[in-house]
């Protein structure tokens, strides 16, 4: 087992953003309107869910624990965010916003990870996948708003 707690750090930073994500779209999705928008959001629900499989099946290789994932705190005040943020407007454009603040987010994250050039490359390449998945995410949300 490579126990490294920069690796193990990165694998659990990007599992709890794409946990977020995942979060995020489960609890918007009800209020998507607009057909492309939503075949948009399944997809994207699937590369999280592809990203936090990866995660996980890297995982056992740096540690005998389990991926951090996002607990139910912050579950609950994601759901809180969005419910708060879409009672007046829940239009096509301001749920794209909403997306694209927090992809945002995960983008800046994730590029900070990477920014720190000494992570093992299967951890580095997991995480250069989900940056791009993000930044590609913002571009195909961009549409929508």
């Amino acid at each position: 087992m490579r126990e490294d707690k920069k690796d193990i750090n990165v694998l659990d930073e990007l599992n709890k953003g794409a946990c977020m994500g995942r979060d995020a779209i489960h609890f918007i999705m009800d209020k998507v309107k607009d057909e492309n928008l939503r075949k948009e959001l399944n997809r994207q629900y699937a590369k999280y869910k592809e990203t936090n499989e990866k995660i996980c099946k890297l995982y056992p290789e740096y540690s005998d624990k389990e991926p951090h994932k996002t607990g139910a705190m912050n579950k609950v005040m994601t759901w809180y965010g969005i419910e708060m943020k879409t009672m007046l407007d829940d239009s096509t454009s301001k749920i794209a916003e909403l997306l694209m603040q927090g992809t945002n987010m995960g983008i800046i994250e994730g590029r900070r990870l990477l920014n720190d050039k000494n992570m093992d490359s299967d951890v580095h390449k997991i995480c250069e996948d989900y940056v791009a998945f993000q930044e590609d995410a913002v571009e195909k949300l961009k549409p929508f708003l």
